[in-house]
């Protein structure tokens, strides 16, 4: 875990109504240039916001700091109405459990079987095993793999690790769910079965979620597709629609340069956003 750094609160403010997570003039650095520098955006309900850039640009941790694992060097970070930088480390565990995260590499105990990595935290809060199991079938179910139960994550491949990170994310029904680079080092096939089931869980519980990606064809798959339940699959919107809950933002050198929605992210003029999009 990253090391907290307090911040001053002076000049704390309460966070804007309905706001799931909201950046106000927040800075981040680490003895050293701005990692983050002066960003302000807010995630509101049912609402999925992806994060663009490149790599070094601070996409991971402005999702540390999105979960509080990071706190901000001047200016104000919220969660679920809280704000971060104002609270214990003891109430601050309570609120990021409020949270579901699916890292890059799954973050998987090789150690512990499928049903115990997802099952984590509920066995940590102790609670009845046969409870456990109901849940844990569950979010395996919704991501597919309910047969991989029992077995134990080396055995598994790399895009069943991600689905079973996923499962691991959804199993406490979160509130907020953060993705960071939830396809990376995966091939093309693979990464739209992950994608399909961010979309399907984006359309079916609709919980606000920030995604971490450099893909672009990840993003634009996710922007002009909806689950469809009937089929079970991902499908098409009509062509020229966009999901309208789904918008983009953008980080160059620790800056926000983006933040709109597909159409604009398109039509921009901004050097920088030309130059990622081709």
């Amino acid at each position: 875990m990253m090391e907290r750094i307090a911040p001053s609160l002076e000049g704390a403010a309460a966070a804007v109504p309905g706001a799931i997570v909201e950046f106000r003039h927040a800075t981040i650095s680490f003895d050293g240039p701005a990692v983050l520098d002066d960003i302000s955006f807010s995630v509101g309900s049912r609402e999925t916001r992806i994060l663009l850039g490149p790599a070094g640009v601070g996409k991971s941790v402005l999702l540390k700091a999105t979960n509080g694992l990071v706190c901000p060097s001047s200016g104000s970070i919220f969660l679920l109405g809280e704000d971060i930088a104002a609270m214990k480390e003891s109430s601050l565990f309570a609120l990021r459990a409020r949270t579901g995260m699916v890292f890059q590499e799954g973050a998987l105990f090789d150690s512990l079987t499928v049903r115990d990595n997802v099952a984590y935290q509920l066995i940590q809060e102790r609670v009845p095993d046969e409870e456990i199991d109901r849940r844990v079938k569950e979010a395996l179910a919704f991501v597919g793999l309910e047969h991989t139960f029992d077995l134990f994550p080396g055995s598994l491949s790399g895009g069943m690790r991600r689905r079973v990170a996923i499962a691991r994310a959804l199993i406490r029904n979160p509130e907020l769910l953060l993705y960071d680079s939830p396809t990376g080092g995966l091939d093309p096939l693979t990464s739209t079965t992950i994608i399909e089931l961010i979309v399907k869980q984006r359309d079916f519980y609709k919980t606000p979620s920030i995604l971490v990606t450099h893909r672009l064809q990840d993003a634009f798959t996710m922007v002009t597709h909806r689950y469809d339940t009937e089929k079970g699959g991902m499908v098409p919107l009509p062509e020229g629609q966009t999901d309208p809950n789904t918008t983009f933002m953008m980080l160059n050198e620790g800056k926000l340069i983006f933040d709109g929605s597909i159409d604009e992210l398109v039509a921009s003029e901004d050097p920088f956003v030309k130059e990622f999009l081709e």
